[in-house]
C-alpha cells in the first residue's frame, strides 16, 4: 500500500525508540503532525502491550526488526511504506516524492532491511545527529513557512 489516499487515520506507528536514530526520525515528525494523524508506540518498552500486533498475526519481534503501523481500518503497513506515509501524516509531499518516486523506491525497498538491521550500529557511528539537524531543519521550515503564510494575510504588516 503506497497511496497516501487509502489511509484511514489515525495511523498508529509501532518503532524501536530505544534506538536513538528511530527515535530522532519518529519524534521529529510528530512535531510536524499539526493534524495529530499518527500516534507513536514503543515497541521496544518493557511494559509494550503486543495483545493487537499478536491478534493480527504478527510476531512482536518482527516490529524491532522493521517498522510497522497500522491504520484506523486495521490495514498493517510495513519498512518504506510506513515512512510514505508518516511522511504523508506530517505535510511532508517532498520527502512523499522521494520515498515513492518510481526510480528511487526499490532501492529504498532494498536498502531499508540493512538499515533497520544495522540501526544500533549508525546510531553508534553518529547517524542520529544528521537525522536530529534534519528533522530540526523540517520544523525550522515549517514554522517559516506558516509565519510566511499568515504575513501574507496582512497580519505582519510594518508599522511605522
Amino acid at each position: 500500500m503506497t497511496l497516501t489516499s487509502t489511509i484511514a487515520y489515525p495511523l498508529t506507528v509501532y518503532y524501536d525508540r530505544s534506538c536513538p536514530l528511530c527515535a530522532s526520525e519518529m519524534h521529529g515528525l510528530k512535531a510536524l503532525d499539526a493534524q495529530n494523524r499518527f500516534a507513536l508506540v514503543d515497541c521496544s518498552a518493557a511494559d509494550f502491550d503486543a495483545t493487537p500486533v499478536r491478534a493480527a498475526g504478527i510476531d512482536p519481534a518482527q516490529l524491532m526488526q522493521i517498522i510497522h503501523a497500522q491504520d484506523a481500518a486495521g490495514r498493517w503497513l510495513r519498512g518504506v511504506d510506513v515512512f510514505v506515509q508518516v511522511y504523508a501524516a506530517a505535510d511532508l509531499a517532498p520527502m512523499v516524492r522521494l520515498w515513492s518516486h518510481p526510480r528511487l523506491r526499490p532501492v529504498f525497498d532494498r536498502v531499508y532491511p540493512w538499515i533497520a538491521r544495522y540501526r544500533h550500529w549508525l546510531t553508534a557511528l553518529g547517524a542520529q545527529h544528521f537525522m536530529h539537524w534534519l528533522m530540526q531543519r523540517l520544523v525550522r521550515q515549517r514554522a517559516k513557512a506558516m509565519v510566511a503564510q499568515s504575513c501574507s494575510n496582512a497580519a505582519c504588516e510594518r508599522r511605522d
